[in-house]
């Protein structure tokens, strides 16, 4: 009987690291599949929007890496959560292989690590990589015949930029997340202690400060370009676009009653005459108004070629669904955040805090749901990677319907097959931006559920038997593994507290944008491809 009881010990303990294999490569797999389509369509989406005059290779690969970079960074969260899920079982209790602390810390600990990696690529992309390319490809002559004198002058700029980079990482150094434990010690204790907690930390302090101090930018973007395009992107398939037939008509007529204007005033002059000064500043106005409608003729008849506009029109009844789907979806989004945020209002301990809470005490409804899906594996997983995945998509298009802006001063506009190298730059880097503020916005959705996922813990009581429960805040520390985006998202408390100021901001501009996309009509079917300030050679690489 010894022998035999030794053997099944030996098989358990041989068991454990062969489940915990098997449960880290499932989460790794899924999430090297994702990598793998996310690289697909980096490619796809930045050659689609890339002008083929324009074009370069050095700019093309920044763009489709820092692009990829954001979409994998955004994917680590479902995966953050399925990892600290998979450690249990239904009914509360530990898998063999999660049974000991060590093994999950270490698995939790290469979670946070590739957190930090894909963050200092951020860093990287965002500071050095980026402004280098930026600034190489301004500093590029006509006949790009001086190399070096690009590569100084790219650099000499990037500079400014590192030492940006450099003063966030070093304020974070010692900037320490808890007082000194005696507050009537020397200078020189208090600067010992200093050093003590940078040693402690490894200097992740200071890379989470600089990262936290790129997501107050991030919050901006997503204010400005997110809930736009929350707002917008549904009502847009609702709404669909103009009938080309009826456009080209319509831009017929204009061009007639343009040149006809046009007649009128060049036979003022026709006996010699010259035309006084008003009537030549409207001559000109009328001139480049024809070039205009004219260049607008050309791409109607091109649309009217195109096929894909006639799939589109063919898949319209699918479209208004998808439409109808996607308000539903923002309008519960919306709901969500407006609870959150009120939760947070009435049941934190104020500003000092960055308003955080353990759980809910408000009805949440996204949160609901997701904790109702998880006895259908792996129901709340999908959900929660969609709605990570929405949010990219709907900022994708906030920043493509508004263009790249500087306050008032509009930098760049997003067109397929015309969007010149600088303005692509941009787009990648501030989708980086928003990603680093995305964590924040759906634990806002969803605190409980990104916090612990669907883990949950035995309750064990003197007088009835062990009931299951949900993890939440009131549950025993060895029996809940919180998320390492938690821990990582209320790091400082006062970069939450900003946060929670802005998402209170997000919610007045998503409202402010779903007015405005009510009022607006249809789109032209053409939109955004032909403005004054094009040139015809724009027009050339279009057609070709």
């Amino acid at each position: 009987m010894a022998s035999v009881s030794c053997v099944a010990g030996s098989e358990a303990v041989m068991a454990t690291p062969v489940a915990l294999l098997s449960e880290s490569v499932l989460g790794w797999s899924i999430f090297t599949i994702v990598l793998l389509v996310i690289l697909a369509f980096c490619w796809v989406y930045i050659r689609k929007y890339q002008s083929r005059q324009e074009s370069e290779v050095i700019s093309t690969i920044t763009a489709i890496c820092a692009l990829a970079i954001a979409l994998i960074t955004s994917a680590l969260l479902p995966v953050d959560i399925f990892l600290v899920s998979f450690m249990k079982y239904p009914n509360g209790t530990y898998k063999e292989w999660a049974a000991n602390n060590e093994t999950r810390q270490q698995i939790e600990d290469t979670v946070l690590y590739g957190y930090y990696t894909l963050y200092s690529i951020i860093l990287f992309c965002v500071f050095l990589w980026i402004p280098f390319v930026y600034f190489y490809y301004e500093e590029k002559d006509e006949d790009n015949s001086n190399k070096c004198l690009q590569v100084k002058n790219a650099l000499k700029y990037t500079i400014g930029f590192v030492i940006v980079c450099s003063a966030l990482l070093l304020i974070g150094t010692f900037v320490p997340l808890e007082s000194p434990p005696n507050q009537n010690s020397t200078q020189w204790e208090k600067v010992q202690y200093l050093f003590e907690e940078l040693g402690s930390s490894h200097g992740l302090a200071a890379l989470s400060f600089s990262i936290s101090s790129l997501t107050l930018i991030g919050m901006l973007a997503v204010i400005t370009y997110t809930a736009y395009g929350i707002s917008v992107l549904p009502l847009n398939l609702i709404k669909g676009t103009r009938s080309i037939l009826y456009e080209r008509l319509e831009n017929t007529e204009d061009t007639e009653e343009v040149e006809h204007q046009i007649d009128k005033l060049k036979a003022k002059c026709a006996d010699g005459r010259p035309l006084s000064m008003r009537d030549r500043r409207n001559l000109q106005d009328l001139e480049d108004k024809l070039q205009v409608l004219r260049r607008h003729g050309r791409h109607l008849e091109i649309a009217e070629r195109n096929c894909c506009n006639k799939v589109g029109s063919a898949l319209r009844p699918m479209k208004i669904l998808l439409g109808v789907f996607f308000i539903l979806v923002a309008l519960l989004f919306f709901v969500t955040l407006f609870i959150s945020n009120l939760d947070k209002a009435l049941h934190s301990a104020g500003i000092s805090t960055g308003f955080i809470i353990f759980g809910t005490n408000l009805t949440n409804p996204l949160n609901e749901l997701l904790l109702a899906l998880q006895p259908v594996f792996p129901l709340d997983y999908v959900l929660i990677t969609i709605i990570t995945m929405y949010f990219v998509f709907t900022s994708m298009a906030g920043i493509r319907n508004m263009g790249i802006w500087f306050f008032w001063i509009r930098l760049y506009k997003i067109r397929p097959q015309r969007t010149r190298p600088q303005a692509l730059l941009f787009l990648c880097m501030i989708l980086l931006l928003i990603v680093l503020h995305t964590s924040y916005m759906i634990y806002s959705l969803a605190p409980q559920y990104v916090m612990y996922g669907s883990q949950k813990y035995l309750l064990q009581d003197n007088h009835t038997a062990a009931i299951t429960k949900i993890c939440d805040a009131d549950a025993p520390e060895d029996q809940c593994t919180v998320t390492r985006s938690y821990l990582f998202l209320h790091k400082f408390w006062f970069f939450s507290t900003i946060y929670y100021f802005g998402n209170w901001a997000f919610l007045v501009v998503f409202l402010i944008g779903l007015v405005v996309s009510c009022c607006k009509g249809k789109k032209s079917v053409i939109e955004g491809e032909v403005d004054a300030d094009d040139s015809d050679v724009s027009d050339d690489e279009y057609v070709h």
